[in-house]
């Protein structure tokens, strides 16, 4: 018996979140199911981070204990050839057997695309959020607010009952990358709950001239006591627009 750490491409258009639900179509789900047609029998296996209902990945990691007595290149293929088309595995390492894909974990980096347009695209709205017109410099100024260690309550919830809202934030760009399409690049010791959906919308409304960037940096500095506006327009962006890029491990 080993350790596998597998890292995850899915589309997540057609799952409920990553974490296995009772009659609902998820990521784990998918990847258990794959797993035992290749002889696996435990009971779960252990992911990096929870991602939403609708929230893509290009780099979320899973850990499972596998009796494989093959090169972890066959079992590449082999899980590939059992898995749906929306999921892919990218990449199979054996670890040590105390490796844990959350609990391990130095940073996590996600992208969230924009674009702006006056009529729907169908295609690009699968992958990126349409919106209004932007100031793309007032994009540019929002994401250096982010940058350090604060308190983030205004823009998320603690992932367990009496968890911190103190993340330590090491990126936040954002990059043209069309005449009309920016993403959002933003990388963490760890994430809240929805934050960085939050911190998405919160920088639109921004980058829209509907408040002054005090407000951001009021908010990170000061938070707003539980049940009180924080001076900014509450929402989350679409979930569509989100992938989980990266988990990065200690080397």
């Amino acid at each position: 018996m080993a350790r596998y750490k597998l890292t995850l491409a899915y589309d997540g258009s057609g799952f409920v979140g990553s974490q296995r639900q009772t009659k609902q179509r998820t990521v784990q789900g998918e990847l258990e199911k794959a797993l035992r047609e290749v002889g696996w029998t435990e009971h779960s296996v252990l992911i990096a981070g929870r991602t939403d209902t609708g929230v893509h990945a290009t780099g979320q990691v899973a850990s499972v204990d596998l009796d494989w007595s093959h090169p972890e290149s066959d079992l590449l293929r082999a899980l590939n050839a059992v898995l749906p088309t929306d999921i892919a595995v990218r990449s199979v390492e054996a670890v040590d057997a105390k490796f844990h894909p959350r609990f391990d974990a130095t940073s996590r980096r996600y992208r969230y695309k924009v674009f702006c347009q006056s009529l729907r695209d169908p295609i690009r709205e699968q992958f990126a959020w349409r919106v209004p017109a932007i100031t793309a410099d007032k994009l540019a100024d929002a994401a250096k607010q982010l940058i350090g260690t604060h308190d983030f309550s205004a823009f998320g919830s603690p992932t367990t009952p009496k968890g911190t809202t103190v993340r330590t934030v090491t990126k936040a760009e954002w990059t043209q990358t069309a005449e009309d399409e920016w993403h959002f690049e933003v990388q963490a010791d760890a994430f809240l709950y929805r934050m960085v959906r939050r911190l998405v919308f919160v920088q639109v409304a921004f980058a829209q001239g509907k408040f002054p960037v005090e407000v951001i940096t009021r908010s990170l500095a000061k938070p707003a006591p539980a049940g009180k506006r924080s001076g900014f327009p509450s929402g989350l962006a679409p979930a569509y627009g989100l992938t989980l890029v990266e988990v990065e491990y200690k080397k």
